[in-house]
């Protein structure tokens, strides 16, 4: 008898079950649309991703399946899936160029690559689409509410990157190779003003020209480093080497004569 409860109790929660696929399939657009919407407020992201692809799918001609779209985005960006959120927002973008919401679809592909920047001594591909895309959202929507946003991220991506440099650069000194150091610390100043690896990238040209005996240079970009951070630890730094080179000069010019 306990056997038979037990199957006719897995039959009624089988029949449950397919009720409310049942009933789920045959939602209006709108109602589907709204239980996507609930479920992504209870942070059931990944059911709600599911739900508003398939208000996208069984009513795509529908004021819904829009909105749809981009909200299934922003759901498995919530649940951090980002290369599912970036196909979204691409489809998206594709599809409704002329949308009111694409500024908000470039935005949100741009921070999906954005989360994903590491530290500064792994790869910066994420780092490279995410300046790429927000400056993409800029050009296209310069006025934008999220244009302003957009611009401070770029800066800070432009940090990563100067900072990839950087480090490259401090490998190459470490190994000796002071040449290649130099280029990787001349890629900063060319290309990274504003960022915060400027400072240090002024005392690396102190630092490897004084090495290299070129001591016209190094005193040069030591003026630099002077003027803009007069009271940096790097500019403090950058003083100690001049003074070596002014020691070692003195004990030259006292041995020729």
């Amino acid at each position: 008898m306990k056997k038979i409860w037990g199957i006719f109790c897995g039959i009624l929660c089988l029949a449950a079950c397919s009720s409310d696929k049942i009933e789920i399939a045959d939602m209006p657009a709108e109602d589907l649309y709204n239980l996507a919407w609930e479920d992504l407020e209870k942070t059931k992201y990944a059911k709600a991703a599911t739900e508003f692809e398939k208000v996208e799918v069984d009513h795509p001609y529908s004021q819904w399946a829009v909105k749809a779209k981009l909200m299934g985005a922003y759901a498995y960006y919530k649940n951090e899936k980002y290369d599912d959120a970036i196909l979204a927002l691409d489809r998206f973008i594709k599809y409704h160029p002329g949308n009111k919401d694409a500024p908000y679809a470039y935005y949100l592909k741009g921070i999906c690559y954005y989360d994903q920047i590491s530290t500064a001594d792994k790869d910066q591909s994420d780092t490279q689409k995410a300046e790429e895309t927000f400056n993409y959202l800029i050009a296209l929507y310069p006025d934008s509410k999220y244009a302003e946003d957009a611009r401070k991220k770029i800066k800070l991506t432009e940090d990563y990157r100067a900072g990839q440099e950087m480090n490259i650069g401090r490998y190459y000194l470490k190994q000796n190779n002071y040449l290649s150091a130099l280029n990787r610390f001349n890629i900063v100043l060319e290309n990274y003003q504003t960022t915060v690896q400027i400072e240090e990238a002024l005392y690396r040209q102190v630092e490897i020209y004084a090495l290299f005996g070129m001591d016209n240079y190094a005193e040069g970009y030591y003026k630099i480093l002077k003027q803009n951070y007069p009271k940096g630890k790097w500019t403090k730094a950058a003083k100690k080497v001049m003074k070596k080179i002014s020691t070692a000069s003195k004990k030259q010019e006292t041995k020729e004569s």
